[in-house]
């Protein structure tokens, strides 16, 4: 029976698209985005339309070759990272199946499975534990009943990053049960500076993962998103999708796969805007006493809890008197939170945390308790 009261709207979805946006944007958790000239296209490759029954056969060839695995894995949805996770997460569970899934997370993720009326078990990450999965507590949550771990690598929102060995140590836990393990891997993208791409997804195993092009190299309008499963499990994915979105945009197929040649500049530019936005940030708010953090050396996010105040007011003065937004952490289940995106451009991102410093300075509780 379909439950009245299941989700049917993403709030976090809802604040990104229409009210995150400030002159100094700390709020985007992806790279600055890029243009046609980065990229470089030839009008040859701006055809409107042509055979993408089941996605483009270049573009999941170069993605298939990319990973090491066959063209059979691969998914091509489009819509980008987060739809890939609707598809996946829809063609592995059913109504009251129970899902596993870490805390804090990136909230569509567990709107989308609240959607598609799974019942959901948090796993919390600790911030004392610099966000990192413990492989022996989720083992000791998987149960009978478990049809899913799902999680992010690198974690969004702190950008804390897995070991293999955890990995394999989770996908033993779910693989006793017959359980799936889910992970997005969007933000690992950023991990590939030797140009090597990495993935936990092996053919043969009971791993799945997603990811796009949109993060780590600035390529949002190409909505570039896929999936990467086990043969059998992908074809249920793309006869699914038959139900969604049928196919891609054409143009942008041909344009991800010109993209794909390009990735080396294109990471090459978005390393030395993090490299430079980290070490500002690290600069300005690495020690402030406003803030209780754990900043990682990779990623594009921080996810410092305040010391005084919480995310929702902070957001308030921020845009109300800095002209600068983050992300109230209550998008997170952390209302103490906020996340900060270190992916823009280097000049206007460091004003940004010159005025985040302030405010924070400004709300700070006055020492005579006035």
């Amino acid at each position: 029976m379909i439950d009245p009261e299941r989700a049917r709207q993403s709030d976090y979805m809802y604040f990104a698209k229409f009210q995150s946006g400030a002159r100094f944007n700390l709020a985007s958790s992806g790279v600055a985005d890029c243009t046609l000239a980065d990229i470089g296209p030839d009008i040859g490759d701006l055809a409107l339309h042509g055979p993408n029954a089941d996605g483009y056969g270049p573009l999941i060839e170069a993605i298939a070759g990319r990973f090491g695995v066959a063209a059979e894995c691969v998914v091509m949805p489009g819509g980008g990272c987060s739809f890939a996770n609707h598809l996946a997460m829809a063609a592995l569970i059913s109504p009251g199946d129970e899902v596993l899934i870490e805390e804090p997370t990136y909230e569509l993720m567990v709107s989308t499975l609240g959607y598609l009326q799974a019942s959901i078990v948090r796993l919390p990450r600790r911030a004392e534990n610099a966000w990192a999965l413990d492989a022996d507590e989720i083992a000791g949550r998987i149960t009978e009943r478990t049809r899913l771990f799902a999680f992010t690598n690198l974690h969004n929102p702190s950008s804390a990053l897995t070991d293999p060995a955890t990995i394999e140590a989770i996908a033993a836990s779910a693989a006793r049960v017959g359980a799936h393990v889910l992970i997005d891997e969007v933000y690992l993208e950023l991990m590939f500076r030797d140009g090597v791409a990495r993935t936990a997804f092996r053919p043969d195993g009971n791993i799945m993962v997603t990811s796009s092009l949109t993060k780590a190299y600035g390529l949002s309008g190409l909505r570039c998103g896929w999936i990467l499963a086990p043969p059998e499990l992908a074809k249920r994915m793309r006869r699914l999708n038959d139900l969604y979105g049928v196919a891609p945009p054409h143009i942008a197929e041909r344009l991800s796969v010109v993209a794909l040649g390009r990735l080396d500049a294109l990471r090459t530019l978005a390393s030395q805007m993090l490299d430079e936005n980290r070490a500002a940030y690290r600069e300005i708010l690495g020690g402030h006493p406003g803030l209780e953090q754990t900043i990682c050396d990779q990623g594009t996010t921080v996810f410092p809890r305040l010391t005084w105040g919480d995310g929702d007011r902070m957001f308030e003065l921020l845009t109300n008197e800095f002209e600068t937004s983050v992300v109230p952490g209550r998008f997170f289940g952390r209302p103490e939170h906020v996340r900060i995106g270190l992916g823009g451009d280097a000049v206007a991102t460091r004003e940004g945390l010159l005025r985040l410093r302030a405010a924070l300075d400004q709300s700070r509780p006055s020492s005579n308790g006035k």
